[in-house]
């Protein structure tokens, strides 16, 4: 394998092995490397979440109301279509292609299951919910015969499929007679964002959650030392340990306030759990696949990884399906908490999932971003527009801060792309 697809087949942040080293003797941290990374944009996802304080602190010096449980429980199920729309764009990134079309295909998703649970058809949840995921991995898969087999950009394949996709959901929207939308009948597909787990349910999962991290973390770090790789010093892993402690407690005593002045309502939402099972899906093939590793080296350089014999067109086809596979569970928790779906699409809803990737750290430019940057970058555009809601501000400024948000991340990215290729 050549030397340019060795360095960029591994994810952004990897390390290398070093000589020279006894045995059991773990390198040490090179701040001056540290310091040359965060030039290069390659400084994780420190400055991303400094970011993310500073506005949570003026949103709460804002208004009170805003750390308080039910608007941090809102303001997590708002973000969660944010977030699955930005892992799903995220698998097109990485390669350098992008998909136009997320939003729509989303609400296509949830239009399938909506309509065929609904009493007029009465199909299972079981059989209805998967499908509206197979039809969106449908159109992914589309737009992946078009950019492979035929050679066309991804920004006009899925720039076309955004207007064919959007022309098909309005007609069978209004074929139904119904309005221009239709509601979720199916307590199934209600309960994936109304419904809760009981209090002690949510104790159990973060429990578990925490205690799975914790020992991946440090089964990680103590491989890193056996091997002589980089290693965090112990002392550093325990405070990470101890902060996903205090941020596991902290969504407890969220989830489990009750957030209702006329009956109980407690527990964490459904969403949440989704979530974090697509983000722990995306994040293990990207970083302990072999489809992982060759997505990373083709979006870095695509040339040196068919050179290597690596089926190029094979992985692109995994990515674009990938991509319709998130887009699906999305359009599902979008016509959840929606309450259905009308003929109207926020096509908003494009523009930031891309948003939420890049704005967490995803490169525009490929091989470079990890399934957290969306989540990250989607918990940050949902607080910018559950604050500014909080404060009554007009959704124009709404639309021009997120804008100046994701053209100064975008900005950054390009600078420190810019900076990667003369600082070594």
């Amino acid at each position: 394998m050549s030397s340019d697809l060795t360095s960029e087949a591994l994810p952004s942040g990897s390390v290398t092995t070093t000589s020279g080293l006894a045995d059991g003797e773990a390198p040490k941290l090179d701040l001056a490397l540290q310091f040359r990374k965060l030039w290069k944009g390659d400084s994780g996802l420190v400055p991303i979440l400094v970011g993310l304080v500073i506005l949570i602190i003026y949103f709460e010096s804002r208004s009170s109301n805003f750390l308080t449980a039910q608007n941090l429980t809102n303001l997590m199920v708002q973000a969660t279509v944010y977030m699955l729309l930005g892992m799903a764009e995220i698998w097109l990134l990485l390669l350098g292609e992008i998909d136009l079309s997320v939003g729509v295909t989303c609400a296509l998703s949830g239009m399938v299951a909506t309509i065929l649970t609904d009493p007029q058809y009465h199909w299972s949840w079981f059989i209805a919910l998967p499908l509206g995921v197979v039809t969106s991995m449908a159109v992914s898969g589309l737009y992946a015969f078009f950019v492979i087999k035929v050679r066309l950009p991804s920004f006009i394949v899925t720039l076309a499929g955004f207007l064919a996709v959007q022309g098909v959901l309005i007609y069978v929207v209004d074929k139904q007679k119904t309005g221009g939308s239709v509601s979720v009948q199916e307590t199934v597909l209600y309960d994936l964002v109304g419904g809760n787990f009981t209090v002690l349910a949510t104790w159990l999962f973060i429990i578990i959650c925490i205690a799975v991290l914790a020992f991946m973390m440090i089964r990680s770090n103590e491989r890193r030392i056996r091997n002589n790789l980089v290693a965090q010093p112990r002392l550093l892993l325990l405070f990470k340990l101890i902060g996903l402690v205090l941020v596991g407690l902290g969504l407890v005593w969220v989830f489990n306030t009750n957030r209702s002045n006329f009956l109980v309502l407690e527990g964490m939402p459904f969403a949440i759990p989704i979530d974090l099972a697509i983000l722990a899906g995306g994040t293990f093939i990207l970083t302990k696949t072999r489809a992982g590793r060759y997505i990373y080296a083709i979006g870095g350089n695509a040339e040196a990884a068919r050179r290597s014999g690596i089926a190029v067109n094979r992985y692109r086809l995994f990515a674009f399906l990938a991509t319709g596979f998130t887009v699906g569970v999305a359009g599902l928790l979008y016509a959840s908490r929606l309450g259905g779906i009308t003929d109207g699409v926020d096509n908003t809803l494009t523009l930031l999932s891309v948003g939420s990737a890049v704005i967490g750290g995803t490169s525009l430019f490929g091989g470079r971003g990890k399934m957290i940057h969306a989540v990250i970058g989607g918990i940050i555009i949902a607080t910018i527009y559950n604050g500014m809601a909080l404060l009554q501000m007009a959704a124009s400024t709404e639309y021009i801060v997120t804008a100046a948000v994701l053209l100064a991340a975008v900005t950054i990215d390009s600078l420190a792309r810019r900076g990667s290729t003369i600082v070594k």
